[in-house]
């Protein structure tokens, strides 16, 4: 580290959670519940793919409003992997599937976190520093990390819809420094697996930057900092 860290902000997807099994397998599971059959690997490439083409899904307005626009982005994304996949004119069920799978992906039971996070997040606490997540995730995040049993762990969770932008914005790490007191962003520390949106947009914004992928246990990241 170059300055002393006084915040560690986290990425969700990745670096501290993870999915249990693969997209393309759930998505096959809930679409044969439908009476659908399409291949869990066709799902899985179409899913990347046309995640990768989505906008950024950083929306403005009420609450409500911006839940809607975040649920009806997902819808987008779901639609157009199982069009990709060439099952849409036979899903008569897809509205009850998407529907099905949207609540999945926000619950505990399509989740877990990584070896050694409760310990570290715990252990920064203790040691003085502040905490947060900084995630491109939607609505769905804050419960989900306390169906997890890990809310309380952060000082703040910061979405896009808060700060209006998403990652690699550099407006969301900016969003999230400010909601810690204003801790300066050469004295944080942004932990993140992705290498455009995590690591280079943290580097953008002033924070020192770890990429997550190196780390097999998250407490290797305690002796980083000390």
């Amino acid at each position: 580290m170059t300055a002393v860290i006084r915040a560690v902000l986290f990425d969700a997807v990745g670096t501290l959670i993870h999915l249990r099994e693969p997209v393309g397998d759930t998505y096959a599971r809930f679409a044969r519940a439908h009476g659908v059959a399409a291949s869990p690997s066709v799902l899985q490439a179409a899913f990347a793919r046309v995640l990768h083409g989505m906008p950024p899904m950083a929306f403005a307005g009420s609450a409500a409003a911006v839940r809607e626009a975040e649920r009806q982005w997902w819808r987008t994304v779901v639609r157009a992997v199982f069009d990709a996949a060439g099952v849409m004119p036979r899903f008569a069920g897809f509205e009850r599937c998407f529907d099905e799978l949207f609540a999945h992906y926000g619950g505990a039971g399509a989740w877990r976190y990584g070896s050694g996070v409760v310990d570290t997040l715990r252990r920064l606490r203790v040691r003085g520093r502040a905490v947060a997540m900084v995630s491109n995730f939607d609505h769905r995040l804050p419960a989900l990390l306390d169906a997890l049993g890990l809310a309380s762990l952060f000082d703040a969770v910061v979405l896009p819809a808060d700060a209006g932008a998403a990652k690699p914005d550099r407006r969301i790490f900016d969003c999230a420094l400010t909601r810690l007191g204003g801790v300066p962003a050469a004295q944080a520390l942004y932990v993140g697996d992705d290498v455009a949106g995590d690591v280079g947009g943290a580097q953008r914004a002033g924070l020192q930057v770890i990429d997550a992928s190196g780390l097999d246990d998250m407490r290797a990241l305690l002796a980083q900092i000390d």
